[in-house]
């Protein structure tokens, strides 16, 4: 069968094989690059363009259209822009300050900014939580235009869409991104007001702006994707229970909204260990788990694939901590056959890096991954080879 990008995407989300194991390469900033690596990258497939960001702080680039068509990435990309009423203030040391209030910094010779000033971090009461001077949902996003922007993608792109937006889909890690993280981890251990306080504000603004987004693109997106780190290596950065009874109902009512007004799934980007909470995003509407970090505990992917697979759908599990910076080209094929071995059969999986590609990974190992997937991803998929690796490598 032939299937067009879209379909195929739609069709691995049913939980239905298809022709190939769909791609993510560039979709938002956790599965792109980071600038540098990009670069890099480019330089390897000689194109001479300008790198354009995802996000400044973090130094995600915007993956290129005709580098996407070559690795065979399945998704594009629609975003709510920030208004010009919410763009950044530049200081000085190579520091700016977002419309939050938080002041960023590169350090000399790094690859990302730091955060180094947070507005709430002093606070003290619930009520310094109410005066902070929250963002109106209204003046972060522009969104003119952006209706038939969505609608002319819809019909005459063959690809899925993700949206995502300016502003905040994220609640537990906007608040302490606000707070500060000591100070937030001090605040649900020992003073819940001021967390409660922290995320009703979140949510509500969440809520709003991503109401705006979704009135006028809601019909037309595939994916909507939210992110919240709530994992780290070796498992989550708050005990479940904690998550259950603090952080849990203000997800689980941003989730509500976003499924009450798109079709489109939900796609959470969730970095760390977090199989312990797994059934938790699963009840309260998480559709899609990125990235899938197989290097953290309790995150094999077979064991993932057993337990939740007919509920939860997979994106990412190629290993970004050892295998695409230091593994052979080798080793890099092995790591996409297994990972497509494991979790592609029966579909439920989208196959991309674990997070943003970053600056030690050779362009020889990007390359190679994106050629493995789409020779070995063919279905069906056999316990030898992946897939079928008489396939020709021709991306939908």
């Amino acid at each position: 069968m032939t299937l067009n990008s879209r379909e195929r995407v739609l069709m691995a989300l049913n939980h239905q094989e298809t022709d190939r194991v769909p791609i993510v390469f560039g979709a938002d900033g956790s599965t792109s690059m980071l600038v540098p690596a990009y670069e890099n990258l480019k330089r390897h497939l000689g194109i001479e363009r300008e790198t354009q960001l995802f996000d400044r702080a973090f130094q995600y680039a915007r993956i290129d259209e005709e580098v996407m068509v070559r690795f065979g990435s399945d998704i594009r990309t629609l975003i709510g822009p920030a208004s010009s009423r919410c763009a950044s203030v530049d200081g000085p040391n190579d520091t700016f300050t977002d419309c939050w209030g938080i002041t960023w910094q590169r350090p000399q010779g790094g690859y990302y900014y730091d955060m180094v000033s947070q507005p709430l971090k002093d606070a003290r009461t619930p009520e310094d939580i109410e005066r902070y001077p929250w963002p109106d949902p209204e003046m972060i996003l522009d969104l003119g235009g952006l209706a038939e922007h969505a609608r002319r993608l819809h019909h005459e792109s063959p690809y899925a869409i993700l949206g995502i937006h300016e502003g905040s889909s994220s609640l537990f890690e906007a608040s302490w991104y606000l707070r500060g993280l000591s100070e937030f981890m001090m605040d649900l251990a020992a003073n819940p007001e001021m967390a409660h306080a922290l995320l009703r504000h979140q949510t509500d603004v969440a809520k709003a702006t991503t109401a705006l987004f979704l009135k006028e693109v809601g019909p037309y997106i595939d994916i909507y994707r939210v992110g919240d780190d709530l994992g780290i290596q070796d498992g989550t950065m708050i005990s479940p229970g904690m998550f259950r009874e603090i952080v849990k109902p203000y997800l689980a009512e941003y989730y509500a909204m976003i499924h009450n007004m798109t079709d489109a799934r939900l796609m959470l980007h969730c970095c760390g260990s977090v199989h312990s909470i797994m059934d938790d995003l699963i009840e309260i509407g998480v559709d899609i788990l990125h990235p899938v970090q197989v290097s953290a505990k309790d995150m094999e992917p077979e064991e993932l694939k057993a337990q939740f697979g007919d509920r939860l759908c997979f994106c990412g599990g190629i290993d970004t901590q050892q295998v695409l910076p230091h593994g052979t080209r080798e080793e890099v094929q092995e790591e996409v056959q297994r990972r497509i071995q494991e979790l592609a059969p029966g579909g439920g999986y989208l196959l991309a890096a674990v997070h943003a590609i970053q600056p030690d990974v050779p362009p020889e190992n990007v390359c190679t991954m994106f050629e493995a997937a789409l020779v070995h991803g063919r279905y069906p998929i056999t316990a030898n080879n992946g897939g079928d690796s008489s396939a020709t490598n021709k991306s939908g």
